[in-house]
């Protein structure tokens, strides 16, 4: 029974690399144990084409394995090579590899030759290629003289190089004497053969350094040929000329190659001016993914040639003055290829097999066996075997008829050479897969489970999973011919443990395996693209999620290589940040997320923008008088798209260092017609413009100054105003040096009256903006025009326009003036206009001046102020606003002209009525009682009239500020004081107050005051607030403190004996427990007073009794201080209590006041 790989299909599928090169053993040659009876099988040879270094030792390599062990010989040029007898040649132990030392002695050139390897074994012999050894060679340039070479302007040239022919061939470039290369184009290139061509030589092309270089890789060496020295002279005109080819010659030529190599096809052509060059396939296309064009499209190269790309091809030169044509037949032919090589058979004792060595090529190659070495023809006969062409059938084998055969597949371009042995063994199965082999795979992928296994006869394969499973089915699972078990698609539920079954006829073997299915690795939040202006911050976001059991880690990657080793690109847990951003940031950005068995990426693209760079190489055509045409080259866009192009001009005549806008155009334009001014020295610029900004200017064009002509236009803005009542001044806005159009710019003025039959009148000025014409009449309306004009002529007949001559004041004041007063603030002034000729000028309106008529007396004290209203154009009329009530007034009206203002009408006198009057100047709150207050109060500043009474009204405010029932009293006009009785007592009142004429009420003021509650207690809190600031009193209260600590503590002593002290006996023989005061006289207090029967204390008044009464004065009174607490601070830091001493009995319920004494009153009250 033959072993051998199952050639599926599906073996391919998997995409990681470790998968593929797994299920790539599955499709090569069976492996046999090493401990195992085998032929040899050569594994390692040096390569067909051998070319040694000379100056190093030869090593050919021939290495084999086998059981036993193989010996090697060797044989050199087709006969047996003794390495005995050589004193230089050693073979490796254990190896075939020869070592030739030539580095003591000998020449490479003595080992030159064909080598061939043989491994023998008692199974067989295994032989290589035949390998032929060269040593390279890198010889030097003959000496030749060259002559110096002398060309006209745009003929054509060869340089020939010629190099010596080396071993490999050298690599040809052309350099100077700096071993600098010299710049090629489509004019100037080298050509395959080494060859330097110019198509048309150009004075710049004179050199004399023109030095062909050849470079011998394999022994690392350059050989150099003589300069070849070249000068062109400059014709007056070189005449065109169509294309010819240099090379290839003629209209056709042949090229052959072999299949697999790189087809390359050259056409050179000279002409002037210089061809271009096109290639096409005759009857085809070219191969888009194997076609590359090389120096400047003269080299065609097709990679990986094959007979398809067999055919004409044609390479075209082309240029203003013809086209030529030029075609090269290719022919592709090949040497041998396998298109299926023999592999090793293991057989078991009487099985069947075959030998299978299929090859193609052009020409078809012929196929030879070889057993062990030598043809089979004269081979030792094997009753097994049969030759069939390009197979071996073995039938019923023995153990004998192992054997290594050697297929031999050649023809004229070369050979294959293929070694497979055919070994009878007969062996119980083995599993060579290492048991309780892990394997992690990630769920949703193939899983493969390897079970590599060798028996003879070929073994069958069974898979179970667990340890009572019953054998896999290919309808889920597929269990490939090496043994290997798939899981297509691998979930959860495939975990655990597996067991591959081998058996033959021999015996059985087992081996278990594991399998563990992980969760994906998955990016959650991928990278965005990101549009960054130069000089920002970028941020990039990968969040990644994975199996818990797996180590993750994250790349990042810039255009698939490292991140720049840069300070600016920092990588933290998710993110990839860049900062202060250049243009070399910009690219593909990639999140690598990988693990042990997985591995994803997400990519964002990053684009970094900026202004345009400046447009460069500014160019000047197309030269006329009004007009240029400007060309320029664009500078890099910086990734956002160019949107216009600025041109400004600076005119280095008129105004040197200043640039002005000239024009805008498309972004897609590089060119633009420009309008020129005469007489003006320009230069351009161009600035570039995007999405994010403006670029920096180019540099400046060349200068071209325009001819001078007769001025294109006159000045602006042309007025006539006269600046006397005798004069006319004429002004314009002259024009700049840019407008000139050419030296001496002057201006002629010329003006006649409008109105008369006069002639112009005309006078030629220099550059100036003004002329004054003298002894005009008042106020006359004038024709005027100004002209500009140069040295070469005059511009274009200007525009009329009308002025004025100067004005002078009015003459006549307005009649007829009348006033109707609307109201007490308001009053309606009439008048009769003045005659127009009487203005002198142009009316600009009447001015009314108005003001309050006084006394002798007032006007003594003080300056008349008037008021003055202006009212525009020529009305007659106008209102008087904001007048005083019951006032008189006075009032006169002026016409105002452009001079000034005329003489005044006779004054007009009128009167205001009565109006409301003003709120009181001041209302006060005084002498306050326990039941009545009085009031206080100057008249109003503006009475507007006569004053017919006074209304108050007042209401109470309650403790929580709630207003009480609103009491309403007239009083007399003549009063200025008023009292008001039976008034709650320890009440606050909030007043009205507001005066009135026959007209009506005015504004009121408003204030509130309280009634007091003893007017003794009232003064004294009154002097508590106004003395509590002072030095002396803060001095009295420290003392007063201390002699309040010092009885304490003697009371606290007569207490502690148990005797009776003077306060305690008067309380006992007193019953009224009434509060006793202070003895101010003495010094001395008052006895104790119990606080069960304590009487109501009054309040003192809230505000001093000479003061106007405010709200805001009471909230912080000392009345307030002391209410709601037991001590008080006084001003110096001292504490100021209440001593209450107890009765055995408590105090009755209710008889308690509700209001804390006083500060005062506390102090008084303590004993």
């Amino acid at each position: 029974m033959q072993l051998k790989i199952m050639p599926k299909k599906k073996c391919l599928s998997a995409g990681r690399v470790p998968l593929i090169l797994f299920l790539c053993q599955m499709i090569s040659a069976l492996e046999v144990p090493l401990d195992l009876v085998q032929p040899p099988t050569i594994t390692q040879q040096s390569p067909k084409d051998y070319i040694i270094d000379p100056r190093e030792n030869i090593v050919i390599q021939c290495e084999a394995k086998g059981k036993p062990p193989p010996s090697f010989s060797w044989t050199r040029n087709g006969t047996h090579f003794d390495i005995d007898k050589d004193p230089l040649v050693t073979m490796k132990p254990g190896s075939g590899t020869l070592i030739i030392n030539i580095m003591s002695e000998g020449k490479a050139e003595t080992y030159e030759g064909v080598y061939q390897c043989t491994a023998r074994n008692e199974r067989g012999a295994a032989i290589s290629n035949n390998i032929v050894v060269r040593p390279s060679r890198s010889p030097l340039w003959t000496k030749e003289k060259l002559e110096p070479i002398t060309l006209q302007n745009g003929q054509p040239l060869v340089l020939p190089c010629r190099p010596p022919i080396g071993l490999p061939p050298a690599i040809i470039f052309w350099m100077d004497n700096s071993f600098q290369r010299l710049p090629q184009s489509e004019r100037v290139s080298q050509g395959l053969n080494g060859d330097l061509y110019f198509s048309n030589v150009l004075p710049e092309d004179t050199r004399e350094d023109y030095i062909c270089y050849a470079r011998f890789n394999h022994t690392q060496t350059i050989q150099q040929k003589q300069p070849i020295s070249l000068k062109v002279i400059s014709a007056k005109s070189s005449k065109e000329r169509p294309p010819t080819f240099l090379t290839p010659e003629g209209n056709a030529s042949r090229k052959e190659e072999l299949r697999g190599n790189v087809l390359s096809l050259e056409c050179i052509a000279e002409g002037l001016p210089t061809p271009l060059i096109y290639w096409i396939k005759e009857d085809g296309t070219l191969p888009a993914n194997r076609t590359f064009y090389r120096n400047f499209q003269k080299t065609l190269q097709i990679i990986q040639v094959s007979e398809a790309d067999s055919g004409n091809y044609q390479c075209i030169a082309k240029n203003t003055l013809g086209i030529i044509r030029h075609t090269i037949s290719v022919t592709v032919k090949a040497a041998p290829y396998w298109i299926m090589a023999p592999r090793n058979l293991v057989l078991s004792p009487g099985e069947d097999g075959t030998l299978i060595c299929r090859a193609n090529g052009n020409p078809k190659p012929r196929i030879s066996w070889l057993t062990n070495g030598v043809p089979t023809e004269i081979a030792p006969d094997d009753p097994s075997r049969r030759i069939d062409g390009d197979t071996i059938i073995f039938s019923n084998v023995q153990e004998r008829s192992s054997a290594v055969y050697q297929c031999n597949a050649s023809n004229e371009y070369g050979y294959l050479l293929a070694n497979a042995f055919v070994n009878v063994l007969a062996e119980l199965p083995r599993i060579l897969t290492p048991a309780n082999t892990l394997y992690q795979v990630i769920a949703n992928r193939p899983a493969f489970l390897d079970c590599a296994f060798f028996g003879s006869p070929l073994p069958t394969i069974e898979w179970f999973k667990g340890a009572k499973g019953s054998a896999l089915h290919e309808d889920i699972y597929v269990i490939h011919e090496n043994g290997t078990l798939e899981i297509p698609v691998a979930q959860k539920d495939n975990s655990g443990t597996y067991t591959c079954v081998a058996r033959n006829k021999l015996g059985v073997a087992k081996n278990e395996v594991h399998l563990e299915i992980k969760d994906p690795t998955r990016i959650l939040k991928q990278p965005e693209y990101a549009v960054v202006q130069r000089g920002g911050r970028v941020s990039f976001e990968c969040k990644v999620k994975h199996d818990h059991t797996l180590i993750a880690t994250v790349t990042w990657l810039k255009d698939n290589g490292e991140l720049p080793n840069d300070e600016r690109f920092t990588v933290d847990k998710d993110h990839l940040v860049v900062t202060d951003v250049r243009d070399s940031d910009g690219g593909i950005y990639t999140c690598v997320a990988n693990t042990t068995l997985d591995e994803v990426s997400a990519s964002a693209v990053l684009s970094v923008v900026d202004v345009p760079s400046p447009p460069f190489d500014l160019e000047l055509t197309d030269q006329l008088d009004k007009s240029v045409q400007l060309s320029w080259t664009p500078g890099d866009d910086n990734n956002s798209p160019i949107t216009k192009f600025i041109i400004e001009y600076e005119d280095a005549m008129h105004e040197a260092g200043l640039w002005h806008h000239q024009a805008e155009v498309s972004g897609t334009q590089t060119t633009a017609q420009l309008k020129l001014s005469p007489y003006v020295n320009y230069s351009f610029r161009v600035m570039a413009e995007n999405s994010i900004g403006r670029s920096l200017p180019s540099e400046a064009s060349e200068q071209y100054q325009t001819k001078a002509a007769e001025p294109d236009k006159n000045p602006t803005a042309v007025e006539g105003l006269g600046s006397e009542p005798d004069n006319l001044v004429i002004t314009w806005k002259p024009l700049n040096g840019f407008e000139s159009n050419g030296p001496g710019l002057q201006y002629k003025v010329s003006w006649r009256q409008k109105d008369g039959d006069d002639e112009w009148t005309s006078v030629v000025v220099a550059n100036v903006s003004k002329y004054i014409v003298s002894g005009t009449p008042t106020f006359v309306p004038y024709l005027i025009k100004v002209q500009a004009l140069n040295v070469m002529g005059f511009a274009p007949e200007p525009a009329v326009v009308t002025g004025h001559s100067g004005e002078d004041l009015p003459m006549v004041a307005p009649g007829n003036v009348r006033v109707n007063v609307v109201n007490s603030t308001l009053a309606e002034v009439h008048w009769d206009p003045v005659p127009l000729k009487s203005i002198r000028g142009r009316l600009q309106g009447y001015r009314i001046y108005y003001w309050k008529a006084q006394s002798a007396s007032q006007r003594n004290r003080r300056h008349l102020e008037k008021k003055i209203l202006t009212f525009q154009g020529s009305k007659t009329h106008g209102m008087l606003p904001g007048l005083e009530p019951f006032s008189h007034y006075a009032l006169n009206v002026r016409v105002v002209n452009g001079k000034g203002e005329g003489p005044a009408s006779p004054d007009r006198a009128f009167s205001t009525p009565e109006g409301v009057p003003s709120a009181p100047s001041s209302l006060k709150i005084v002498n306050p009682t326990l039941d009545s207050l009085t009031l206080e109060w100057d008249p109003p500043s503006r009475p507007n009239g006569i004053l017919t009474e006074y209304t108050l009204k007042y209401q109470p405010i309650n403790s929580t500020h709630e207003l009480g029932p609103l009491i309403d009293l007239k009083i007399p006009a003549n009063k200025t004081r008023w009292t008001l009785k039976n008034l709650n007592f320890s009440t606050r009142y909030k007043f009205y107050f507001y005066a009135q004429t026959s007209v009506g009420p005015g504004s009121q003021i408003t204030e509130e005051g309280v009634t007091t509650v003893d007017e003794g207690k009232m003064a004294m809190a009154s002097r508590q607030v106004d003395i509590a600031t002072q030095g002396w009193f803060i001095g009295l209260m420290c003392a007063v403190a201390l002699l309040i600590l010092i009885l304490l503590i003697v009371c606290f002593i007569r207490r502690n004996k148990g005797g009776k002290y003077p306060v305690k006996e008067k309380e006992d023989a007193h019953a009224d427990p009434e509060i006793q005061p202070m003895k101010e006289d003495d010094g001395t207090f008052g006895e104790y007073s119990d606080a069960e029967d304590h009487k109501p204390l009054k309040k003192g008044s809230r505000t001093p009794s000479d003061r106007t009464v405010k709200k805001e004065d009471s909230d912080d009174s000392l009345v307030d201080y002391g209410e709601g607490v037991n001590g008080q601070f006084n001003e110096d830091g001292s504490f100021i209590g209440q001593y209450s001493g107890k009765k055995e009995k408590e105090p009755a319920e209710g008889n308690e006041s509700s209001e804390a004494p006083s500060p005062v009153n506390a102090m008084n009250s303590f004993v």
